[in-house]
């Protein structure tokens, strides 16, 4: 019988309200599996840091900035999503790879190549959890709790991010209007998860 956990991600853009549904859900989960595990992307390892400090400094060139990703998402599954994996666990991510097909994909990268050379060594999602919002408004939200765009946020740059987003295909990508409240958004999203959580339930 199969015993290796399952992987869940929540993509969109920046102010869709990611960080939000990733603690709903992790707080619903607690209840019902073993072992929930949340993590995120870039990670605070040291190719992660890097990224991050890029968004306020200034971007890195794109080929640095993806060989920042796939190393740091290297070392995410080896030290944390493989091992959580294999104990069984739920683990929960805020971004993966494709994010980085998004992001990298808006700077001129093909995001076939990018999902491509991540899927080569990272574990395929079995849920990934799309919060779709126009970035007009997801800037607005940025603002509003007294954020400031950084360099990976400006608007004509999201609107490309997003339009790759909603161009992936992937059997597990579930679409969400993020639009709406968090707590309608929160409530569609763990409807899906708790649909992928029963049925694993069901012969565990």
């Amino acid at each position: 019988m199969e015993t290796r956990g399952l992987l869940v991600v929540v993509e969109g853009v920046d102010g869709a309200g990611k960080s939000t549904v990733l603690k709903r859900l992790a707080a619903h989960c607690s209840q019902n599996w073993p072992e929930v595990v949340t993590s995120r992307e870039p990670t605070t390892g040291p190719h992660g840091r890097r990224i991050r400090e890029s968004a306020v400094s200034g971007r890195l060139p794109l080929e640095e900035e993806l060989d920042l990703f796939l190393r740091d998402r290297r070392e995410h599954v080896d030290t944390l999503i493989a091992p959580a994996l294999s104990r069984g666990a739920l683990v929960l991510l805020d971004r993966y790879y494709f994010s980085t097909a998004a992001y990298q994909g808006a700077r001129g990268a093909d995001p076939r190549s990018i999902l491509a050379a991540n899927e080569a060594f990272a574990p395929a999602p079995d849920l990934v959890l799309l919060l779709d919002c126009p970035p007009a408004v997801t800037l607005e939200r940025i603002r509003s709790r007294g954020g400031g765009a950084d360099a990976f946020e400006g608007l004509e740059a999201l609107e490309a991010v997003r339009s790759i987003f909603l161009s992936l295909e992937h059997p597990s990508i579930r679409l969400v209007d993020a639009t709406q409240s968090p707590e309608v958004v929160s409530e569609e999203c763990t409807a899906f998860l708790e649909a992928l959580l029963q049925g694993r339930l069901s012969w565990r």
